[in-house]
């Protein structure tokens, strides 16, 4: 069986989280998992939030936006 850890130790290495993986990531995140696997898991969405990963479900959704930032246009607005 896989791991959390191993998932994220793979999308780390690539720089790229594909929609497959982040449907593995939520599918053991139902399941038991332990300490490290959390840990690495936080290190996954800091690292997104970060902008050191490239998300393809994000660019898929900025793709259809045209590439447009809703907070972008809020705050010039």
């Amino acid at each position: 069986m896989i791991l959390i850890r191993d998932l994220v130790r793979q999308v780390m290495m690539t720089g790229f989280l594909s929609v497959a993986t982040e449907e593995q990531l939520r599918q053991l995140l139902r399941t038991k998992y332990d300490t490290e696997d959390l840990n690495a898991f936080m290190s996954l969405q800091e690292a997104a939030m970060a902008g050191l990963i490239r998300q393809e479900s994000r660019e898929s959704i900025m793709a259809t936006n045209g590439d447009e930032n809703p907070l972008e246009e809020a705050v010039l607005a």
